[in-house]
């Protein structure tokens, strides 16, 4: 499988959610999303205004996060802060499910913790549903599949890149084969080359975070899976 530069620009969100990022880092960031047409920027809640303001025309959308990186927040901050991002300007949010129930077998509550985000932002935003894989086996990882796609979510992602572990083809593929066609797989976590984003894809993901996007379409040509 081969992607031109173009073409694996648009599976990508530009990421920046480090703790001491500044003001000028997401902007730098902005600017390179819009350079290379990268799907969306996706940064912490406190820099999607900047952000939007950033790419107004630029055809890039904004992410946010929400419950990041935990997903311990209570429910309703969830819903409360994805409201507020999209008030900002954020056309997508990346929701950290509450993965200690999950772990427990709280299936439920899991469901309506995505559910809240989800209606908060109704008709406003998609919602990806962050598992952290890292903590998972692979009932838990398909049981999270099948209550974000219940809770009415529009992507399941792997990771936040802040816990054990990252993205893996076989969890992306296991993903794939446990949702619907019509909803999204991102590979988040470790994706840092053009040969790891294109074998990400063929697995399954529809996109892919991170925060080396630049150097994965500079790579992109000649690059191929095996």
């Amino acid at each position: 499988m081969t992607l031109n530069a173009k073409e694996m620009a648009s599976y990508i969100d530009h990421t920046l959610l480090k703790a001491d990022a500044s003001t000028a880092a997401i902007l730098t960031l902005c600017e390179e999303a819009a350079k290379h047409q990268f799907f969306s920027v996706c940064v912490n809640s406190q820099f999607v205004a900047t952000a939007a303001k950033a790419l107004e025309g630029t055809g890039v959308k904004v992410a946010a996060v929400v419950g990041f990186p935990l997903g311990a927040s209570l429910s309703e901050v969830k819903a409360f802060e994805a409201a507020k991002a999209v008030d900002n300007g954020a056309a997508e949010i990346d929701t950290v499910l509450p993965i200690g129930l999950l772990l427990e077998g709280q299936l439920d509550a899991v469901r309506t913790d995505i559910k809240q985000v989800v209606d908060a932002v109704k008709g406003k935003a998609i919602v990806k549903v962050i598992m952290e894989t890292g903590f998972l086996n692979d009932e838990q990882k398909i049981a999270a599949c099948r209550l974000s796609e219940e809770a009415g979510a529009h992507f399941v992602k792997t990771s936040t890149g802040f816990g054990p572990g990252g993205a893996t083809v076989e969890d992306v593929r296991l993903m794939r084969q446990n949702v619907s066609s019509t909803i999204g797989v991102k590979a988040s976590g470790g994706v840092r080359d053009a040969a790891t984003a294109l074998a990400m894809i063929e697995a399954g993901a529809t996109r892919l975070g991170t925060s080396s996007g630049v150097a994965i379409v500079n790579g992109t040509q000649g690059a191929s899976t095996y």
